[in-house]
């Protein structure tokens, strides 16, 4: 058992590793950084030896090195290959501990796999903004699923309130909200619609006239690159202010559900969890009103996108305890 929790412990740090990196990587626009897959200009690493660059100049002319957005993209897929090589290991241990249940890490091997494809689809499809968003939507789900994994493995902290069943259809709209915008916010970062606004509260006068919903939410396929995006700046204005729109009902839903969880809750670990989720949420909020107001900074777009991934791990958590309490009766998952 403790050889399983050490690696879901792991895991999960390497997850959220990977969440950084990946918002790191799409940010600085390092996302075809290196054209190829898995490799990079068919190296194992960036090319740096002159005639190693000259041969990935003669392969991809139409992509000449850039080594910074190359070695962001390549320490990308390190980590992401050693987060899946250590799923791989939770689940050939699982495996061979003969568990009643293997349900999680075999979801989590399948789950890693199709994380790995995703990324390959990245590149190959250029940037397809139906793919990055899922790359993102995968890299989360693969988080929340691991921390579900690891409740699993530590019966400790899973507790049992009945008092709180009642409260488990609201935290599943919670955290169906909360995966909404989070699919809104990878939206409009996949196609570049970040700063298609930059005053507040909403968008510059008369953004109610430029809408173009029909646009806005188009797959957009059969674009040869997808680079720096597709969309007229009306169509990204429209997925920006949905955004916006998102965050106020995803902040009213989720204050609302954290308020009556906080109410009735009495175990420490649940108050700690609520007190925790409540925070990750009005941090969020400052980060996304800072990216609008100091046009996307760095450091804030990937700590937004970090912060937002361990609130819906959070919330997933505080889920299956409430699953817990009304499917068991026990402190079991």
């Amino acid at each position: 058992m403790k050889t399983q929790q050490w690696l879901a412990t792991i895991a999960i740090f390497f997850t959220m590793g990977v969440i950084l990196l990946g918002a790191y990587t799409r940010l600085t626009d390092a996302g075809l950084g290196c054209p190829d897959w898995p490799g990079c200009y068919g190296f194992l690493k960036v090319p740096k030896q002159e005639h190693h660059i000259a041969a990935a100049m003669e392969a991809f002319p139409e992509r000449p090195l850039e080594p910074h957005k190359a070695w962001n993209e390549m320490v990308h897929r390190y980590f992401a290959g050693s987060l899946g090589l250590l799923i791989a290991a939770i689940f050939f241990v699982a495996l061979l501990r003969k568990q009643s249940s293997r349900l999680i890490p075999t979801a989590l091997l399948a789950l890693v796999v199709f994380q790995a494809a995703l990324g390959m689809w990245t590149v190959t499809l250029n940037l397809l903004p139906l793919v990055v968003m899922g790359h993102l939507l995968g890299g989360f789900t693969l988080l929340s699923l691991l921390a579900v994994y690891w409740l699993k493995l530590h019966p400790n902290y899973q507790v049992y309130e009945p008092q709180l069943v009642s409260l488990k259809p609201f935290a599943i709209i919670a955290v169906a909200v909360l995966t909404v915008q989070i699919a809104l916010g990878g939206w409009t970062a996949a196609n570049y619609a970040a700063l298609a606004c930059i005053e507040l509260p909403v968008c510059e006068a008369g953004w109610l006239q430029r809408m173009n919903i029909s646009e806005a939410f188009d797959l957009h396929l059969g674009h040869d690159d997808y680079e720096y995006g597709v969309m007229s700046a009306e169509a990204r204005q429209t997925v920006h202010v949905f955004h916006r729109f998102g965050a106020v009902i995803t902040l009213i839903v989720l204050s609302a559900f954290l308020l009556q969880l906080w109410r009735r809750v009495n175990s420490t670990v649940l108050k700690r969890l609520t007190l925790a989720a409540a925070g990750l949420l009005l941090l969020q909020l400052s980060l996304g009103v800072l990216n609008v107001a100091l046009h996307l900074p760095l450091a804030n777009a990937v700590a937004h996108n970090f912060v937002a991934a361990n609130l819906l791990m959070l919330l997933v958590i505080i889920c299956m305890q409430l699953r817990t309490a009304n499917t068991t009766g026990k402190e079991s998952l």
